[in-house]
């Protein structure tokens, strides 16, 4: 037989009323627990209010986290949990100093190029998710949402203020660059992106296609000077030379569930 012990009893309702007017929700909802367990521990009163604060600072932190990745627009959610270091062609000790995030308080960039298919977005979003868990903020966009961006703040002349804004985060991912043919707008949004956060910010992207290569996207002189200020202090990481995850998932039928 199993037996559960009543709960606590609720807090009385000028103290309910207190805690609502300071904003301490976390501390509200712990309390009674908390004050049934010290009273029946004799807990000494320094115990009890730290207990009910650290409870408060736990409960703010994961608050700011959520908001944090609902901000951050970071799509799928592909995080560590999912990633597999072993079938990665990047190298262990690579992977490891990349986890340490310790580029992005240096305002390194790190840039993943590669063929479709091999992880590039899957690394830089996990980096994303994990940067939030440590406290950092991010911001996910591709080549279009950036144009996107730009098209809406040239009409009023406010593109370098709405750039000014967007790097204020401590890293910008950029998806897909490649991927798909890129638009002048898009051309000049990632040069400016990349000219603003130069030395600043930390960005992260994925590429099908090496930096090098960048005039095939862009006219030659704007990809030149996008590039010398992306690589100047960058991590480049190249995926060539693996296979697809998505297309060995696929061939093995792990894409989706078996119907039944």
């Amino acid at each position: 037989m199993t037996i559960t012990s009543p709960p606590p009893p609720p807090l009385n309702d000028e103290l309910d009323r207190l805690l609502r007017r300071l904003r301490l929700p976390y501390v509200r909802r712990a309390a009674p627990e908390v004050i049934a367990t010290a009273t029946a521990q004799r807990w000494e009163p320094a115990e009890v209010l730290k207990t009910l604060l650290t409870e408060e600072a736990a409960g703010r932190d994961r608050a700011t986290i959520q908001i944090r990745r609902r901000a951050s627009c970071l799509p799928a959610g592909k995080t560590f949990d999912a990633w597999e270091a072993g079938r990665s062609i990047i190298p262990p000790a690579t992977q490891n100093a990349l986890r340490t995030l310790e580029w992005i308080d240096r305002h390194e960039a790190l840039v993943v190029c590669g063929p479709s298919g091999t992880g590039k977005s899957h690394l830089i979003e996990a980096l994303g998710h994990l940067a939030i868990d440590q406290g950092r903020t991010v911001a996910w966009h591709t080549p279009e949402t950036l144009a996107q961006l730009l098209r809406r703040h040239r009409a009023d002349d406010t593109v370098s203020k709405a750039i000014g804004k967007l790097i204020r985060v401590d890293l910008l991912m950029i998806d897909d660059i490649g991927l798909l043919p890129v638009s002048a707008d898009a051309a000049e949004a990632l040069f400016r992106v990349v000219d603003a956060a130069y030395e600043k910010r930390s960005i992260a992207i994925s590429s099908n296609l090496h930096p090098s290569g960048f005039d095939e996207l862009m006219p030659k002189t704007l990809a030149t000077a996008t590039v010398e200020r992306l690589l100047h202090h960058a991590h480049v990481v190249i995926t060539d030379g693996q296979d697809s995850y998505r297309l060995a998932q696929a061939t093995a039928g792990k894409g989706v569930k078996p119907l039944t």
